[in-house]
């Protein structure tokens, strides 16, 4: 079968998303960046973890280097436009000896399309526990890649997840790329990786995390109600997200992404996820809500 090979090579796409200009400098009461858009995207809506990711490094740019960032909260307020770049005002809301606290507004066309508050910290030392990582997942090296199970797919949106996404995903388990196969459950695990080297700045690591956070964190909630990425007539979009950021980490190795639906009501569904890298530490928590809305014809309850 005929496919479309990929356009660009991911990683670079990703390294160039999240290489922000200063934008010569303007300044209002706001620090002003300016990054890409995703030209090479298989729709024309921007990828939501795209703008989550260039807002944290947006951020990151105002604070002192020894400042790691370990919250954010954002919402996404209209769809963004994938072909178009976007312009980033960050407020400097607090400067204290151990916590900076920031707040970043995406823009396109002049008006917001996410609006985040994230708080950096200088690396300290407290007390520690931890969740325990699941026992019994296999290696990520066992696992089919997504190029494996969508390469071969003559489709332009197969193909981007196939080829042009900067991460290595692979479930554990059946995905729910066009089906949803065995019991109707609201929790999955997935391995992921960026598919290159990440430069050492660990701001970025932690940005490129919260980028693929939102690749698969609203599948639980579909996976419950046996709701595949091919369903007819779906909607789903993501609207906020929150994430903390524990300890290092380094997304250039295998992280597993365990995450579960404990609600979905009212068209939304409530999502939350662990990232575990392959030592069983955990490295951070994210949780986000997303619109669901599955056309009344099919009967999915």
């Amino acid at each position: 079968m005929n496919v479309t090979p990929p356009s660009s090579d991911p990683m670079e796409t990703l390294l160039k998303i999240l290489e922000l200009s200063d934008a010569g400098g303007a300044q209002t009461d706001e620090d002003i960046f300016v990054g890409l858009g995703d030209e090479n995207a298989p729709r024309p809506r921007l990828f939501g973890g795209q703008v989550l990711a260039q807002s944290l490094v947006a951020a990151a740019r105002t604070v002192g280097g020894e400042h790691l960032v370990h919250s954010m909260h954002g919402y996404f307020l209209r769809p963004g436009d994938a072909a178009s770049p976007l312009t980033f005002g960050v407020q400097r809301l607090r400067d204290g000896r151990s916590f900076s606290a920031r707040r970043t507004h995406a823009y396109q066309g002049g008006v917001p399309i996410l609006s985040m508050i994230a708080s950096f910290q200088r690396p300290d030392s407290g007390i520690e526990h931890q969740d325990t990582m699941p026992a019994g997942i296999p290696a990520p090296e066992t696992l089919p890649t997504s190029a494996e199970l969508l390469g071969g797919i003559d489709h332009p949106v197969a193909q981007a997840w196939a080829h042009e996404r900067p991460f290595d995903i692979r479930h554990v388990g059946a995905n729910i790329y066009f089906d949803v196969k065995g019991e109707k459950v609201a929790h999955q695990a997935i391995w992921l990786k960026t598919l290159g080297p990440m430069p050492s700045d660990q701001n970025l690591h932690r940005a490129a995390l919260a980028y693929a956070s939102d690749y698969t964190l609203l599948e639980p909630s579909l996976r419950r109600h046996g709701i595949s990425w091919s369903t007819p007539g779906i909607s789903v979009a993501s609207l906020d997200h929150a994430m903390w950021w524990h300890r290092p980490l380094q997304v250039d190795d295998w992280l597993l992404y365990v995450s579960e639906s404990p609600s979905a009501s009212e068209a939304r569904g409530l999502n939350l996820g662990r990232f575990f890298n392959r030592d069983g530490v955990l490295v951070a928590t994210v949780a986000q809500e997303g619109m669901m809305r599955v056309p009344d014809e099919l009967g999915i309850q």
